[in-house]
């Protein structure tokens, strides 16, 4: 049975750069045995860093040396869809016969009603790999944190899954156990074959299967994230066991240049702090010298130094002169809602927060709240306060507020309540008739456990939308909305929800219509409607640049900026408006005496004028954002780092 190296973290950190350095350099040093490299984040970057084409099954890897390497990034709705494929019929025919649904209602229903069909498919992936037995080990690049603990709760969430199934496609089996005959809890062949598979997945996800690495950088947030994510895991999966701490992105030795010289502070502090609160844990520490590690090459190197002790080596950076820029007014927000998206770890929270910062500091009449969508937030660490599910006071200004949002926490209170109406008007029956329309409660019932992917995080949209009053007798709103979204590929999911909602919202109306005439049902009925209602009017505001819009954060390095361009042509394809691209942390002035900020600047230079190229023509201007000594936190680091702004010229 293959062995599952699990790399885990708060985004940005780099777990792809990690996991594929390890993956190397195990392929290298055993040569007999077969690896493969698996991401399951939404958005892949493995290619990226291997400077591969990769596609939809897994593909070998060139190495510098003889070793059996091959990469796979899922393709998760064709992965899924492949899953699905051989039952689909079996499956169609089982609910149709079951349930008031009907073909052209169920069909829709197997597209897109798995909790995180993104998680899901990795979990897939994975039961289908180990029950190959074609490789010796896995490493899973993982999606940040937020999500890929998630994926590790997932086969609890699949059994309430095929506990819909069995419900829908067993009346007649229900009606016998109610009156003393045999229930069978999976009669029908794949429900058995689904089961096995969660059992499974269950049994690989264990301490004494897979080994966990968390990976962090030397920030403050990141640790705290890390912290966070450590009581999670052990929370939610108390089977998994985190195995080692990964410091990457560490600035060693001494150093003349204030940047450096913090950064190496920073250093010294996080290696204090893993020590103090991951006791025990082997700690393996990367060395960021100022570039990009990509290709086999690169990346075997990058191994031997992380978990191999050696000296780093850095990759030489593209000779390119830096674009020019000119200093400019930091951009007034076009629309009372802004969301600000990005790849994990560009600084989507400080950007947020600056931005709120800033107007406040413009219009002092025009209140602004920023909000969390993340499932790993951290406006806590950059406003150096307490921020949870209600909007909180910031920075000492009333009109400045943040939020938390637990859109997972939101959805359970909302479907409890539905669940306790539902059961209030459907207990006041007797007889036959109560039996019958106990089975429809557990239809209802089933529907409300198997959320919709980004389900949860719509009803986090839906209240911050209650916070967006209507404009004052100029036509302009009187506060605005921030939203810091969770990294592109969750965020993206998010985007594209209304429809799969509104589905999901006329099969829970449907289960409802046998028992119109109940009031209790009615209303509940009123309220499922009045969600559909404010699914179609988000899909509305997404598409309208005046109630709108999106800022686009990156940083200038090859793979964020690869990132970043996949990400705005699916908001294109959207038709969601790109008010601003920010690109973060660039080294405006570089000394001479400092090898690791030159060589930043030359790799920045290079994406910078790539970039600038390529959105010649388009509307979005390019900001550039200064990389500071410390971390953007409290109001002083928030004032410092918008005294300035630069725009390619």
């Amino acid at each position: 049975m293959a062995e599952l190296s699990f790399f885990i973290g708060k985004g940005g950190v780099g777990k792809t750069t990690v996991s594929s350095a390890y993956a190397v350099r195990e392929a290298v040093r055993n040569p007999r045995k077969k690896y493969l490299l698996l991401s399951t984040d939404p958005a892949h970057s493995l290619g990226d860093i291997f400077k591969l084409k990769l596609g939809d099954k897994p593909q070998h890897v060139r190495l510098p040396k003889a070793a059996n390497l091959f990469a796979w990034q899922i393709n998760a709705e064709k992965q899924f869809r492949d899953f699905l494929k051989p039952y689909r019929e079996d499956l169609i025919d089982l609910i149709e016969s079951g349930t008031i649904f009907s073909r052209g209602e169920i069909e829709p229903l197997l597209e897109t009603t798995l909790p995180g069909m993104a998680e899901m498919s990795a979990l897939i992936a994975i039961d289908e790999l180990l029950e190959s037995n074609k490789y010796d080990d896995i490493v899973v690049d993982t999606a940040p944190i937020g999500h890929t603990l998630r994926m590790f709760e997932l086969p609890q969430h699949f059994a309430r899954f095929l506990e819909f199934l069995d419900i829908a496609g067993s009346r007649d089996r229900w009606l016998q156990q109610r009156f003393g005959g045999a229930h069978n809890a999976a009669s029908e062949p794949f429900l058995t074959r689904w089961q096995k598979m969660a059992t499974s997945v269950t049994s690989a996800l264990s301490a004494e299967r897979s080994q966990l690495f968390m990976v962090t950088s030397p920030e403050e947030f990141s640790l705290n994230e890390a912290v966070r994510s450590a009581d999670a895991l052990a929370s939610s999966v108390p089977d998994l066991k985190i195995s080692a701490i990964v410091l990457n992105r560490a600035v060693l030795g001494k150093s003349s240049c204030p940047v450096c010289a913090a950064r190496g502070k920073m250093t010294t502090a996080a290696k204090k702090f893993v020590a103090r609160d991951f006791r025990r844990l082997p700690l393996f520490v990367g060395e960021d010298l100022g570039g990009p590690v990509l290709g086999a090459s690169a990346l075997a190197k990058f191994g031997d130094h992380l978990f191999g002790g050696k000296k780093a080596i850095a990759t030489a950076a593209p000779a390119s002169k830096f674009p020019a820029t000119e200093v400019t007014p930091w951009p007034r927000l076009s629309a009372p809602l802004v969301f600000t998206m990005g790849k994990g770890g560009v600084g989507k929270t400080t950007v947020s927060a600056a931005l709120g910062f800033k107007q406040r500091v413009t219009n002092p009449k025009k209140s602004v709240t920023v909000c969390s969508t993340d499932p790993a937030p951290s406006l806590d660490d950059v406003f150096q306060q307490n921020v949870s599910s209600r909007p909180a006071a910031v920075l000492g200004d009333k009109k400045f507020q943040a939020m938390e949002i637990d859109s997972v926490a939101e959805f359970r209170r909302w479907a409890a309540a539905m669940q306790e109406k539902i059961n209030a008007a459907f207990s006041t029956q007797s007889g036959g008739i109560h039996v019958d329309m106990s089975f429809d409660r557990q239809i209802f019932s089933s529907l409300l456990n198997i959320v919709p992917p980004g389900v949860d995080e719509i009803f986090a949209i839906f209240k911050i939308l209650d916070l967006l009053p209507s404009a004052d007798k100029s036509g302009e709103s009187a506060s605005m909305v921030i939203i810091d979204m969770a990294p592109t590929g969750h965020a993206l999911e998010l985007l594209r929800m209304p429809e799969r909602m509104l589905m999901w919202s006329r099969l829970l109306l449907k289960s409802l219509a046998p028992h119109r005439t109940l009031p209790l049902a009615q209303d509940v009925a009123v309220e499922i409607a009045s969600l559909g209602q404010q699914v179609r009017e988000l899909a509305k505001i997404l598409q309208d640049p005046k109630r709108s819009c999106a800022m686009a954060v990156m940083l200038a390095e090859p793979m964020p900026d690869q990132e970043t361009a996949r990400l705005l042509a699916s908001l294109n394809n959207l038709q969601v408006s790109v008010q601003a691209v920010f690109a973060n942390r660039i080294v405006m002035n570089a000394g001479e005496r400092c090898p690791r900020c030159t060589r930043a600047r030359q790799w920045q230079a290079a994406t910078l004028a790539g970039l600038k190229k390529r959105f010649r023509g388009k509307s979005a201007p390019i900001y550039l954002l200064p990389n500071l000594a410390g971390e953007i936190a409290g109001t002083k680091a928030l004032r410092q780092f918008t005294d300035d702004l630069w725009q390619l010229a």
